[in-house]
């Protein structure tokens, strides 16, 4: 089977689920000339019926069917093996009681698949039965009939034919119903579904409201407790709290463009010379700064090491806090020299400051 032709076949059997509750194993009636033909292509019938109708299938025929199949004229060895073929075909399927098997003369397969289908002459296919039949005068009749599926072989290819006119139309005035009743307010309440509700009815009145029910003390307690709560927030019976108001919505504004996704401003010339003014401007005072360290350190090492700590915690506070405080001086070492004397050590160590101090400075 070709793909475009069984994806056709699998979509129009859905339809008839959907509209016509057919369901798997699908009942497939067959009449004795497509059982002839299946053998005369040598096609294996009950395995082309499941690949045409996408699912499992029950094969089914009637007695009037299956007496036409026995009373067939057999002359030759050929036409006699080839009934037997037909007749084994015939007992592997279910036997569906027509109630004709009284009569002397099977009756057509016409009269008596329409019995079948639609005794009642209501033009609906009540226990959802597919017909397959290679009879023109049986397939017409049977497309008067809403909601029957007809297959029938063309050439060694197993054809299912699309829906008929009646179908189509039982079928669009069913959605036409659907899509009332949903506008309506929905559709009735099965009765299911109402049952449900009044058990559910019966079941609160049982546990109830006043603890009588066989229930264990935890849930008495939760019930109790939920009553407190409803009689505290002046709720229904059932303690159920309101629900919170709903909040409002902002209104939001016009949306700008991404900012990140923008070029950036241009300086124009007078902020440029600003900013460039600015900067001159405050590595002058640095300089300035440092001008005055060098001079106290040539005359005083401890006042140097002060503008030094003073420097550097001047440039923590304009760094923005990078730095947690001022700087340490380092540790004052004695000479190791031990030929001096103390005086000599005393004038060493004063070398030895004024060392410290101006290199402290120059790495400042």
């Amino acid at each position: 089977m070709r793909g475009k032709r069984s994806k056709q076949y699998r979509k129009l059997m859905e339809k008839f689920s959907f509209s016509f509750d057919f369901r798997q194993p699908y009942q497939v009636l067959l009449d004795a000339a497509i059982i002839q033909d299946s053998a005369r292509c040598k096609m294996r019938l009950g395995a082309m019926l499941e690949g045409t109708l996408h699912g499992e299938i029950k094969p089914m025929i009637t007695q009037c069917c299956i007496r036409h199949l026995y009373t067939a004229p057999a002359t030759t060895d050929d036409e006699k093996r080839a009934k037997e073929g037909w007749i084994d075909v015939a007992k592997a399927a279910e036997r569906r009681r027509c109630g004709h098997h009284e009569l002397e003369q099977p009756l057509s397969a016409l009269e008596c698949l329409m019995s079948v289908v639609d005794p009642r002459g209501s033009g609906s296919n009540k226990h959802r039965y597919v017909v397959a039949t290679q009879d023109l005068e049986v397939r017409r009749k049977m497309r008067e009939v809403a909601g029957v599926p007809l297959v029938y072989i063309n050439r060694s290819v197993m054809i299912l034919e699309p829906m008929a006119e009646k179908t189509e139309k039982v079928r669009e005035a069913d959605e036409k119903g659907k899509i009332r009743a949903g506008l309506k307010g929905g559709r009735p309440a099965s009765s299911s579904a109402l049952k449900r509700k009044r058990d559910d009815d019966h079941h609160d009145e049982d546990v109830g409201l006043d603890g009588d029910g066989d229930m264990p003390d935890r849930a008495r307690a939760i019930v109790a407790a939920e009553k407190k709560t409803g009689g505290a927030a002046g709720g229904g019976g059932r303690g159920r709290a309101e629900p919170a108001a709903k909040k409002q919505r902002k209104v939001k504004g016009e949306k700008g463009p991404n900012p990140l996704s923008m070029k950036k401003t241009k300086m124009t010339k007078e902020q440029q010379q600003q900013q460039q003014q600015h900067k001159s401007s405050a590595t002058r005072e640095v300089e300035d700064e440092r001008s005055t360290v060098r001079k106290a350190a040539k005359t005083d090492p401890q006042a140097a090491g002060k503008a030094v700590d003073a420097v550097a915690a001047a440039d923590g506070d304009a760094g923005d806090g990078l730095t947690e405080g001022p700087r340490k001086r380092k540790r004052k070492r004695k000479p190791t020299t031990g030929g001096q004397s103390g005086d000599g050590d005393g004038g060493g160590g004063e070398g030895a400051v004024a060392g410290a101090s101006v290199e402290v400075v120059a790495k400042s």
